[in-house]
């Protein structure tokens, strides 16, 4: 018997050609005939694998949550461990802006979702953090990092300067922003990453008194 001429439909490459959409056109543009189109197959067999799209989304979302590293947390004290998560966390955001909104609901039912909770709480509460804390500063990163992945603070400034001159006296360099967007986005991640992370470490040493 020959060998067929296109690879096998899979959970896997159902989901891997939905991020490839979601991630050129946005969610917007996913949808059964756009995904059986991309992969060369009839649209109902797409539904022998994802019931339905939501069922798919939640799908490519995990796939995006499945590339940040967890393996810090119970190997790392609990402020570099969670340094590094997050700094992994974004990148894998960043690289997919598209689903930081869906990922910006929670965890849902998702297991990749659930298991980066599980390593985050357990990593906090394992290196001494009271359990309420420990949710609390979840919470807190998931916050901080889904909105720093939101968007670009750099490039929504336009490059003309004639929109600053007069009426914003304080805003004469704006219009170089977006020239210098990723060293601005990530040096504004990483001040607000430390300063977190100093503050969090304020906390931990009232918590735990000598």
């Amino acid at each position: 018997m020959g060998r067929p001429r296109r690879p096998l439909l899979s959970r896997d490459r159902i989901v891997e050609a939905a991020l490839r959409i979601t991630d050129a056109e946005g969610l917007q543009a996913l949808s059964t005939r756009r995904l059986a189109a991309e992969l060369g197959v009839s649209g109902p067999s797409l539904y022998n694998h994802f019931r339905t799209m939501d069922e798919l989304v939640d799908a490519v979302a995990d796939s995006v949550l499945a590339q940040v590293d967890i393996s810090m947390f119970g190997r790392l004290d609990w402020r570099t461990a969670l340094r590094d998560w997050a700094r992994s966390y974004r990148a894998a955001l960043a690289a997919h802006p598209n689903l930081v909104p869906v990922l910006a609901r929670g965890p849902g039912r998702r297991p990749g979702a659930l298991r980066l909770a599980d390593a985050v709480f357990g990593g906090l509460v394992e290196g001494g953090w009271p359990r309420p804390q420990a949710t609390r500063i979840g919470a807190l990163m998931r916050y901080f990092v889904t909105g720093s992945a939101l968007g670009s603070f750099a490039s929504g400034f336009p490059a003309d300067a004639g929109v600053y001159s007069g009426d914003y006296p304080h805003l004469g360099q704006a219009h170089l922003l977006a020239e210098h967007q990723q060293e601005i986005d990530e040096g504004a991640f990483e001040t607000g990453l430390e300063a977190l992370l100093d503050g969090l470490e304020s906390r931990f040493t009232r918590l735990r008194p000598t």
